[in-house]
């Protein structure tokens, strides 16, 4: 009898702690689930940290190497405009280190003339920069009294304030004469120039060695095949891009110079290259030749009419060129985000000048024909895209 009792006791203790068992079992799963969560966490922290140190680096390394990887960028763009030209030369039995050669000095002796046609005017307009101060001021000299009166108030109050205050030595520095700074910016050009001529040489002429050498870092045919589709299809739509825009700020200069030489303006010839170097900059280069050529109109012209004539004319060529030729030639597809464009614009005109906002547009373009065929990078594409 007790034999059984104790049994049934038994059974009651072992159906008592058996919950508590699977309950410790649950709790260290828990606790297993939540240390591997907290990993999880701590290792995608790591993983944001070190893309943004990364992102910081590259920031960085692009500000201070500037003057290596900007030639380098120049070039690249070059490579991609010329390149077309090499492999037509090529067909006609022309060796590709001939045909870069050839492409290279046709390239710097229409540079070279340019240089030397239009320097002329503009230290012409350089050196009259004192003379057309003078005439500013008599075309103006109705708004000179009611400033005088303002300055004389404001310097009375300034001298009011200086009453009592101890005179301190001043110490005056002289920055670089005019002269020095041309001759370093003449020198600096100079090399950066003759890098950037070299290496677009070599790139012009290594034809398709780039592209065979990424071949070989990849396995398999279908990937090969997919490799060299991607890389010429992308090739093929940039020079494109490239060509098409400089066709058409070339017609954009072409036009405004002939406008500025109809109305009478002097050295029509240098507004235009002006002009059609100037439409690579959106939205800010507009801004200065217009104000460039106000300028000019207002020193050169008398009467109102013939002063707003020449923005006037500046204003409406612009505006075909930007909202109806080039979507017109161009399409939809290569329309891009206003927003993505200043900031883009804002960003490599800090990071790299005047030059670096002139090229922005360019990369910005080349990126999302890159984005738009790189299957990870198409989100961002479509962010880029208008």
């Amino acid at each position: 009898m007790f034999e059984g009792v104790s049994k049934r006791g038994g059974r009651i203790l072992s159906m008592v702690s058996q919950p508590k068992d699977v309950q410790k079992q649950e709790g260290g799963r828990m606790n297993a689930s939540a240390q591997r969560e907290e990993g999880k966490t701590h290792t995608e922290f790591k993983s944001i940290a070190l893309k943004g140190l990364f992102v910081i680096a590259s920031f960085y390394t692009l500000y201070f190497a500037r003057a290596l990887i900007l030639p380098f960028t120049l070039a690249l763009l070059l490579n991609f405009l010329l390149r077309p030209v090499v492999r037509v030369l090529k067909k006609i039995k022309i060796p590709e280190l001939a045909g870069a050669a050839l492409v290279i000095i046709v390239l710097l002796g229409s540079a070279g003339y340019g240089v030397i046609r239009l320097s002329g005017p503009a230290a012409e307009w350089i050196n009259k920069a004192p003379e057309s101060l003078h005439q500013m001021e008599s075309k103006v000299g109705f708004l000179r009294k009611p400033l005088e009166g303002a300055n004389n108030a404001v310097e009375e109050l300034k001298s009011i304030a200086r009453m009592g205050a101890e005179k301190k030595p001043e110490v005056e520095i002289k920055p670089p004469g005019i002269t020095d700074a041309v001759l370093t910016g003449t020198t600096e050009v100079f090399v950066k120039s003759s890098v950037m001529f070299i290496l677009l040489y070599f790139l012009l002429a290594s034809g398709d060695l780039f592209l065979r050498k990424l071949i070989k870092l990849f396995p398999g045919l279908h990937k090969k095949k997919e490799i060299v589709r991607i890389t010429r299809e992308v090739e093929l739509r940039t020079s494109r891009y490239l060509y098409t825009v400089t066709v058409i700020n070339i017609f954009t200069g072409v036009s405004i110079g002939v406008g500025m030489y109809l109305i009478g303006m002097p050295n029509p010839l240098l507004w235009g290259v002006m002009a059609g170097f100037l439409v690579f900059l959106p939205y800010i280069g507009p801004l200065i030749g217009i104000s460039i050529v106000t300028l000019v109109a207002f020193l050169t012209f008398d009467s109102i009419g013939r002063i707003l004539l020449a923005p006037a004319i500046y204003i409406a060529l612009e505006t075909i060129q930007g909202q109806i030729v080039t979507p017109m030639v161009l399409g939809l597809r290569f329309t891009l985000n206003p927003v993505a464009i200043f900031i883009w614009l804002i960003f490599w005109g800090w990071m790299w000048g005047i030059l670096g906002a002139m090229l922005a547009f360019p990369m910005l373009t080349i990126f999302k024909i890159l984005c738009d065929h790189i299957q990870p990078l198409s989100p961002l594409g479509e962010f880029l895209g208008k």
